[in-house]
């Protein structure tokens, strides 16, 4: 995987005119002459899953740096190729990863066989760089597949194709320097690529491969479509991604959510903490965003591939484990608009995402203008609709709109369900713009160097990756905020980035009423996570004065709550 950060929400949605309706197109796949009709079959399992578990793990996590992009630059190359010696996770119960990842509501499973660095997680009979010369002596590989298995799991395995570790494999690395002599053969590395690829395939038998690492080489260099054949040929439904340099079956955006698409499937594969492999202290995203992503992307027609790293001793960090078992009560509850669905007909936006299945869509809204959303005209009559969480939903549909109204009481905090059944298929309508919802504006007193990554907007974008921050040696700072509109707020959180140290010290919220600003919650400190209800107050202006700071204050999110009557 890419060590580098992007955007969650940098999803750009493509215009109605380029969505046309599911399988207009002439079907790419990794099968060459594949029809649209068996292409849908063999990948209709993915397409229904949504929602699948990614594992980088390896030695490196006993140093909790990167895998593969931390050997030869944070870590010394002889430190990092010898980190194995050292490797033995003794409390490695890969049963108790399988019932975690079912019980967070996954599908399946991507398992890292072998990352950049070049050291294989399975029992390999082409290296002796691999799982059986630890201290452990376990083919994490093949125990975890079949525990993956036994819990009704689908298991598709990573495989990077470039291996900085390899002494054939070129172009060589730059901090490498080979012995005196010592002469490259890209030819014998290609052959040791494809035998332990055929090892993978033949040993555990996996649903697809996951292919990395691919940009190094031209698809033909690679010898790419000799490598899909060899895989087909074993396993003739296997499903395989886009990073050989070839289209394949699906395509693969990273750590941001990918755009609207129901011509070629994609998957999202996104971090669960800040790096792909265990990192001491990470900071893990929230239960609120994980939803949202995982929502988004299926509103999308896309999948979500979450990512965790285990610790050295081979467990998943309670921190970790509990946000998965979060995001498995949540769908056991609301799964029904997930599970089965495809994107649509509603594109993604700040309002939320929408879903359909049979002849139901399932609106996720995450933000709502007051108590109601305003969607385009649709070509079907709405029979029915319910608010999932209970409550009371009015839906008023004409030739010109479809006006959804729900009290704000009934509103949920981190997303809200609501089903429309029609009286024809939700497959049959065509994609269309979802509704606008006002986004606040926001200005401070300080913003880093004046740089717009760090300005005020960074505070109320709803992207719990992206943050305000002030200068250094700023003690005192305000963040002003408007919603567009009177709003009736009950509530405020604050999300402070308290890796970089908890900083805030004092601090009030105010809100404007008759052209005064009035205060109505005073505290100390913030933290990674501040929430508090306040009796409910209507105003369109809102401050967050930090009174004392020990450094320049820095906020991933401002969030104002409305009220719940």
């Amino acid at each position: 995987m890419s060590s580098k950060g992007v955007r969650i929400w940098a999803a750009l949605f493509l215009p109605i005119a380029a969505l046309p309706l599911l399988c207009a197109q002439k079907v790419v796949s990794s099968v060459p002459g594949e029809t649209t009709e068996q292409y849908e079959v063999r990948m209709k399992w993915w397409r229904d899953a949504k929602f699948g578990i990614f594992i980088h793990w390896g030695p490196v996590s006993l140093v909790g740096t990167e895998i593969g992009w931390s050997r030869g630059r944070q870590i010394p190359v002889e430190v990092y190729d010898n980190l194995y010696k050292k490797f033995n996770p003794k409390k490695f119960n890969p049963k108790e990863w399988a019932r975690l990842f079912k019980d967070a509501g996954a599908k399946y499973v991507v398992i890292v066989t072998k990352h950049h660095d070049g050291f294989s997680m399975f029992d390999s009979a082409l290296t002796d760089y691999d799982c059986m010369s630890t201290p452990a002596k376990r083919d994490f590989v093949g125990e975890l597949v079949k525990a993956c298995r036994q819990e009704g799991l689908r298991v598709m395995l990573y495989y990077s194709l470039c291996d900085w570790y390899h002494p054939h494999y070129l172009p060589r690395p730059n901090y490498i320097q080979d012995p005196p002599g010592h002469q490259r053969d890209f030819q014998r590395y290609l052959e040791f690529m494809f035998g332990q690829i055929r090892e993978l395939c033949e040993k555990y038998r996996p649903d697809g491969i996951w292919f990395d690492g691919g940009w190094e080489h031209k698809p033909q260099e690679w010898k790419a479509e000799e490598l899909l054949k060899m895989i087909h040929q074993i396993l003739p439904n296997e499903i395989v991604n886009n990073r050989t340099g070839l289209p394949a079956d699906y395509d693969t955006p990273e750590q941001h959510v990918g755009a609207f698409n129901m011509n070629r499937a994609w998957e999202s594969c996104i971090t669960l903490g800040t790096q792909w492999s265990w990192k001491p202290n990470d900071r893990i995203k929230s239960l609120r965003t994980c939803l949202r992503l995982l929502l988004s992307c299926a509103g999308g027609d896309g999948n979500l591939l979450l990512n965790v790293g285990p610790t050295p001793d081979g467990e998943i960090e309670e921190r970790q484990a509990q946000r998965l078992r979060e995001i498995g009560e949540w769908l056991k509850k609301f799964g029904e608009g997930v599970y089965g669905t495809r994107g649509g007909p509603f594109l993604p936006g700040r309002w939320g995402s929408s879903t359909r299945k049979g002849n139901s869509i399932y609106l996720h809204v995450f933000n709502w203008d007051g108590d109601r959303l305003v969607f385009p005209p649709i070509e079907a009559k709405i029979l029915k609709a319910k608010l999932l969480s209970g409550g009371e939903v009015k839906v008023v549909q004409t030739e010109q709109a479809i006006t959804v109204i729900v009290p704000q009481k009934y509103h949920q905090e981190l997303v809200t369900v609501i089903r429309l059944d029609l009286d024809r298929p939700a497959i049959t309508l065509q994609p269309r713009q979802g509704p606008e919802v006002p986004t606040p504006k926001a200005h401070a007193s300080n913003v880093f160097q004046n740089n717009p990554s760090f300005g005020a907007d960074k505070a109320v974008d709803d992207d719990e990756t992206t943050r305000w921050a002030t200068d250094y040696g700023t003690h005192s700072a305000w963040l002003e905020v408007d919603l567009g509109k009177p709003m009736k707020i009950g509530g405020v959180k604050i999300l402070e980035a308290a890796e970089f140290g908890e900083r805030i010290r004092k601090f009030v919220v105010k809100c404007k009423v008759n052209d005064e600003w009035k205060t109505v919650l005073s505290g100390n400190r913030v933290g990674a996570e501040f929430s508090h209800k306040f009796p409910p107050v209507t105003a369109q202006a809102w401050r967050l004065e930090i009174l004392e700071a020990t450094e320049g204050p820095t906020i991933y999110e401002f969030r104002l709550l409305p009220a719940r009557d």
